[in-house]
């Protein structure tokens, strides 16, 4: 029997994760770094809200993987099928195994439509989309301006979804649409929202609810989309009161989302963890095996998944693989993560803080929790480009 190709370091995703990781392991130093990603088109995520608000385009967001995986780094052009981490070999669904001597587990999350009885069949249908499927992502926009009337339900999970405050984005775009339009009277706005606050960012929560209140939409927080009927364009909808049903015109979704089958399959999740990478949130080691470390969205890394928390994850990691391996004491995550949400087409705030609930702001001498211009200029039209030639290469602090 051959034996599994080796490798120092094993990093299971090319997403922004992995590749971040990747990136910074072999600035570090580290000579022998290999990824594991199957899809041949890398994706810029944070740009589908975008697309969905109808300010940007899928092309916008996309790069040949080959061409964005950081010099130095293997790839392996393979789908995961499981991990023994006893052994410390992966198992590719072609048939190959990899050794490593630290495994990174970053394959990101996947939409969980079973979560949602009926809300697959309705985003087939023309009323009702997500910006959580690049496939879906420009049909919401084409849904939502093309409305003049009548009810848009704008449902919001909070089960693992990827940065979920940026749903609120083709909201207050639309809305703001629909006033130049001169229909925003004639449309129902219903904002459901599984969480109990809009984002947990106290500075930003008054801001949000500002601008909900300005454009007339009916919040409802601690409300969770049961299931949907595309025939009926109903939903149902489950709250501290019970249920209730209600109708739609236009249906937007944030749904939940759930870690590839592999993770729990392989023995690397836990009841506690839901199916993710069981790990200390703190260092993002694993729990039962010390040369496993899990980050990004398919981690249970006690803290909303987003793009900016992994500017401090990544560091982490990497800095943390090499004190385990000299016995030196391991650096911890604090929770940080940050939501980019516009309160209109021109303005955009950022809600940043710590696992406890706590602000936690990069730039304390100015307030990024109040809507600015600037912020939503850096978000859409700066944040892409410093992406691709610096985050993604692992040029991460």
């Amino acid at each position: 029997m051959t034996p599994p190709a080796q490798h120092d370091v094993l990093v299971l995703g090319g997403g922004n994760a992995g590749l971040s990781l990747a990136g910074r392991l072999r600035r570090d130093g580290c000579r022998d770094v290999a990824v594991v990603e199957p899809k041949d088109v890398h994706e810029y995520r944070p740009l589908l809200s975008y697309v969905a608000a109808g300010m940007a385009t899928v092309d916008d967001l996309t790069r040949p993987q080959d061409d964005v995986v950081p010099d130095g780094v293997r790839r392996y052009a393979d789908r995961v099928v499981g991990v023994d981490a006893e052994r410390s070999v992966v198992r590719l669904a072609g048939g190959t195994e990899l050794g490593y001597g630290d495994l990174a587990v970053c394959p990101g999350a996947e939409v969980d439509w079973d979560a949602v009885p009926g809300a697959q069949e309705a985003v087939g249908t023309p009323h009702a989309a997500t910006s959580y499927v690049t496939g879906l992502a420009a049909k919401t926009w084409t849904m939502l301006s093309s409305l003049t009337s009548g009810r848009v339900v704008f449902a919001v999970s909070a089960r693992h979804v990827p940065c979920f405050p940026v749903a609120y984005k083709p909201l207050f775009v639309a809305a703001d649409h629909w006033r130049r339009a001169g229909v925003l009277d004639a449309i129902d706005i219903q904002l459901v929202v599984e969480a109990h606050r809009l984002v947990d960012d106290p500075r930003a929560e008054p801001a949000l609810r500002a601008a909900a209140d300005r454009y007339g939409v009916h919040v409802r927080t601690g409300t969770r989309l049961d299931s949907v009927d595309a025939a009926d364009r109903t939903v149902r909808l489950r709250g501290q009161h019970g249920t209730s049903t209600t109708a739609y015109d236009a249906l937007y979704v944030a749904p939940p989302h759930r870690a590839p089958g592999w993770i729990a399959d392989s023995g690397l999740a836990t009841p506690e963890s839901d199916g993710f990478v069981a790990v200390d949130p703190r260092t993002l080691q694993h729990v039962a095996h010390p040369r496993v470390w899990g980050l990004g969205d398919a981690a249970a890394v006690d803290a909303m998944p987003s793009g900016g928390a992994l500017r401090r994850q990544v560091p982490v990691v990497a800095r943390n693989i090499q004190a385990r391996r000299k016995g030196t004491p391991m650096q911890h995550y604090d929770g940080y993560t940050v939501a980019p949400v516009t309160t209109s087409r021109r303005e955009l705030l950022l809600a940043e803080y710590d696992r406890e609930g706590r602000p936690d702001p990069g730039f304390p001498l100015v307030d990024l929790a109040r809507p600015r211009g600037s912020l939503l200029l850096f978000d859409r039209y700066l944040q892409p480009p410093i992406y691709w030639r610096r985050l993604v290469q692992g040029k991460v602090s």
